[in-house]
């Protein structure tokens, strides 16, 4: 079943915020393959899953297993709400990460790592990933200890260039200090934009030395894929090479960027990867992107790839985090064939394309997006940038307009721009309440294979598990 040097053959695609979570990961790491949690806004939903009540005992139970019971207790006593808060109430507001986090965020940030790697690691003996986006960059270090201090047996990271994680894990290993380079726009020579953490600040007792984890870089590009294998100061194990047709972020076409009819930026041969070059680099690859059939894996081993990574499939099954009322909605519009995706060049504050689900009661509708008022309180795509002063600040497209402008930003740039932190927090049913009544909206993104999601479904149901698209995609090898 296995090919590439013994790794898994389907890799799960690690969608975040939490739809990827220790539930769907530890079910398909159950069956073999490669079960995948979502490191995106991870600190902030184990705080809310504690502030809603803990349902079933869960973060309690993978917070007993944290090494450092003082710094497990805190987050517990800070957190918890018996019984769960009323639905009235907000949740609480954490700190925005910033170059000098606070050290209750890097806590968080540590120990959230741990509990869903722990937990999705409980019941097998199998190897566990988690998935991070190299854009948001500042809480990579404690994420990556608090993973790891889990026993994560894969890290997988894209939107970006991630030239530094590698020897970030080399020297996590033994919990040696690490550093980061922060991207701040307009920053000049001799600034200081590097993140710093050292576990010894952390650690309440000596620890025995980590397992390094395999890296695993997502690329859209040979010439990505080709620079990390070389100049990475440590080392790259395998690429997911991921096209355009996948869900989430996609990387922009490359060259100047072209719209179609509908709005739609315009992929063309350039953005199509040579699979001729991949294996040349002679690292085991998985083909990510409308991948999700078994003809697809059968294509990709095929072409020399160790198999695919599968996002859309998974993340529509029972035990993602998807709020269930957008899976129903979805399966069905799928069924009837009346499902729609839109790739907005604009929704994003990062400027990447993101893909949307034409989903209605979300903010891919345009009233309901205009109606929403622009608050920007959890901060995960906030750009850094260099003030007149030489200090670092953080600016978001997606934040009100005068103050984006007011911290030097663009005002066309915040056009169309929408809150997908927010948003994506909702999808997973932990959406901010604000005011009392004012409830955030979700915003489902998926990949082209929706339009063929049914075809996981047994007979006369409207459910299917992480095992049913196991089978399905396996067929390849039968």
């Amino acid at each position: 079943m296995n090919h590439g040097k013994n790794h898994p053959v389907i890799i799960q695609g690690g969608m975040g915020a939490g739809v990827s979570n220790w539930r769907l990961a530890q079910a398909v790491s159950q069956l073999g393959q490669l079960g995948v949690v979502s490191g995106t806004a991870i600190d902030q939903i184990l705080a809310r899953r504690l502030q809603d009540g803990d349902p079933g005992g869960h973060m309690r139970r993978g917070l007993d297993q944290f090494p450092f019971r003082k710094m497990a207790d805190r987050i517990y006593e800070t957190y918890y709400v018996p019984g769960g808060k009323a639905e009235t109430h907000p949740y609480k507001t954490l700190p925005k990460y910033s170059k000098d986090c606070p050290r209750e965020l890097n806590e968080l940030c540590i120990v959230a790592n741990f509990v869903e790697v722990n937990l999705a690691r409980q019941g097998h003996s199998n190897p566990v990933g988690i998935n991070y986006l190299e854009k948001i960059q500042i809480p990579h270090l404690p994420s990556l200890y608090g993973a790891m201090l889990a026993g994560v047996a894969y890290v997988i990271m894209g939107a970006g260039i991630p030239l530094k994680i590698p020897g970030v894990l080399d020297r996590l290993v033994n919990h040696g200090a690490v550093s980061y380079q922060l991207q701040v726009t307009g920053a000049k020579v001799g600034d200081d934009t590097t993140i710093r953490f050292a576990p010894c600040d952390y650690m309440e007792s000596s620890f025995a030395p980590l397992t390094r984890p395999n890296f695993f870089a997502v690329v859209a590009s040979n010439t990505l894929a080709a620079t990390l294998s070389k100049k990475a100061n440590g080392r790259v194990d395998g690429f997911v090479v991921e096209g355009p047709t996948a869900g989430g972020h996609n990387a922009p076409p490359r060259g100047k960027l072209q719209i179609n009819d509908g709005g739609e930026p315009i992929y063309g041969e350039r953005d199509t990867v040579d699979l001729q070059e991949m294996r040349e680099l002679g690292l085991p690859f998985w083909l990510a992107g409308g991948y999700g059939s078994a003809e697809k894996l059968r294509l990709a081993l095929a072409a020399g790839g160790s198999g695919v990574q599968v996002g859309t499939a998974f993340a529509f099954c029972a035990e993602s985090g998807l709020q269930d009322n957008y899976k129903q909605a979805l399966l069905k519009k799928a069924i009837s064939g009346d499902v729609r995706l839109f790739t907005d060049p604009l929704a994003s504050p990062t400027g990447f394309p993101f893909k949307t689900v034409q989903l209605e009661g979300t903010l891919s509708e345009r009233e309901i997006y205009l109606d929403r008022p622009r608050i920007c309180d959890l901060g995960y795509l906030r750009e850094a940038y260099r003030t007149a002063t030489g200090m670092i600040d953080y600016r978001c497209a997606g934040e009100p307009v005068s103050v984006y402008v007011s911290k030097g930003g663009q005002e066309e740039r915040t056009i169309g721009r929408k809150c997908l932190c927010n948003a994506l927090v909702a999808n997973i049913g932990q959406p901010q309440v604000r005011g009392g009544k004012y409830v955030e909206k979700g915003m489902v993104t998926a990949g082209d294979a929706i339009s063929q999601i049914q075809d996981f479904l047994p007979p006369n149901s409207l459910s299917y598990s992480a095992a049913d698209v196991i089978a399905k995609l396996l067929e390849a090898e039968s």
